[in-house]
């Protein structure tokens, strides 16, 4: 199990090596062209019932660690999928599977930011 470390807190957001593999391309893709959004997921089984959500800047430190000292094989359609969720008005949320297929269609108005957010992962990956 990865973690990912948030701003100065000691206690860390455990997260699945490979999906934190995929949210690393897309929170620093994001960070780097000086753009927030929310990251959202459901407490684990060994914490109280509930969900939490983040606000990422790029002026909060992260940090991620992962279990594994190698790199994970990206996915370019789950990147994608979550490059536009961290573009909607919902934010980015862990609680995808990472074996499903990519079934959301892009509204006509939101296709060139969603093709140029594509390009730009494609590039970080």
């Amino acid at each position: 199990m990865a973690k990912l470390f948030y701003g100065t807190t000691t206690e860390p957001i455990d997260i699945d090596d490979r999906l934190l593999a995929h949210v690393k391309v897309v929170v620093s893709t994001k960070l780097r062209r000086g753009e927030s959004f929310t990251l959202s997921w459901v407490h684990g089984p060994d914490q109280p019932v509930g969900r939490s959500t983040i606000w990422l800047q790029p002026s909060i430190p992260l940090r991620f660690v992962f279990d594994s000292e190698q790199p994970e094989a990206l996915d370019q359609n789950l990147l994608k999928r979550m490059a536009n969720d961290a573009n909607s008005s919902r934010g980015l949320s862990l609680d995808i599977a990472l074996d499903e297929p990519a079934t959301a269609s892009v509204p006509a108005r939101q296709a060139p930011q969603a093709q140029k957010a594509a390009r730009s992962l494609a590039r970080a990956a």
